[in-house]
């Protein structure tokens, strides 16, 4: 990986040309957006940067984005999502992530869409990051918070790493002159209701592992440098 990712247009270039490209570093040197990008077009209001055009590629429907490389955030190109999902799904069936997550993506699969906060709500999770509360029967003891907003994080970061739930937007808020502020609020949505992906069909009957073999031989022919343990421990 050579040059700079300068425009929204190179980075959707790369994401076309990678199949895969986390967004912040990682165990494979040089492979990310972060590492590739200008420092003045991180966080500047004059200039937009990665940061900022994350929804737009998003949005044109080339590519799913979510925490799918060891929790951290990245793009898959739709051309190899399908086998993406193939293998990821098998790491993580939804037996084995337990009623929690399953009742989230049961909530999310029947809004379709929706604003994490709009989730977290829906779901019976408080907005509060807080693991206990305030106990006014025994304040020496205080009520542990089973579902609250840190544990949420955590299972949805769980169903994204499975491929059950991608990011579908990131919406912001704005003040009262019109301004916009703050990080963006993710919309999360099912991989099925915004790309319509029939997982067999697409992989054309490859099994999971068959699919990892595949996405394996990929990454080594752009990534000559990597090692296979370094490429293999990226897609656990």
């Amino acid at each position: 990986m050579h040059g700079l990712i300068t425009s929204q247009e190179v980075l959707e270039r790369w994401i076309r040309e990678l199949g895969f490209l986390p967004f912040f570093s990682n165990r494979i040197e040089g492979f990310s957006i972060e590492e590739h990008t200008p420092e003045e077009l991180w966080f500047n209001d004059e200039h937009p940067g990665p940061w900022e055009w994350k929804g737009p590629v998003i949005g044109n429907w080339e590519s799913a984005y979510g925490k799918f490389f060891e929790k951290k955030a990245g793009f898959v190109s739709l051309e190899w999502f399908p086998d993406f999902m193939n293998w990821r799904r098998s790491k993580f069936p939804l037996k084995k992530l337990g009623e929690e997550p399953r009742h989230i993506l049961e909530v999310l699969r029947g809004c379709e869409s929706a604003l994490s906060k709009e989730l977290k709500a829906k779901s019976g999770y408080s907005l509060a990051r807080k693991r206990t509360k305030f106990n006014p029967d025994n304040p020496l003891e205080p009520i542990v918070n089973k579902h609250n907003g840190a544990d949420f994080d955590k299972l949805i970061n769980e169903l994204q790493m499975g491929t059950w739930v991608c990011i579908a937007d990131f919406e912001y808020l704005f003040s009262k002159k019109g301004e916009r502020y703050g990080w963006g609020v993710a919309r999360y949505c099912t991989p099925e209701a915004m790309y319509e992906i029939d997982v067999p069909q697409c992989v054309e009957g490859r099994t999971p592992q068959q699919s990892l073999e595949r996405i394996v031989r990929h990454l080594f022919s752009v990534l000559p440098e990597a090692t296979e343990d370094q490429v293999r421990k990226l897609l656990e």
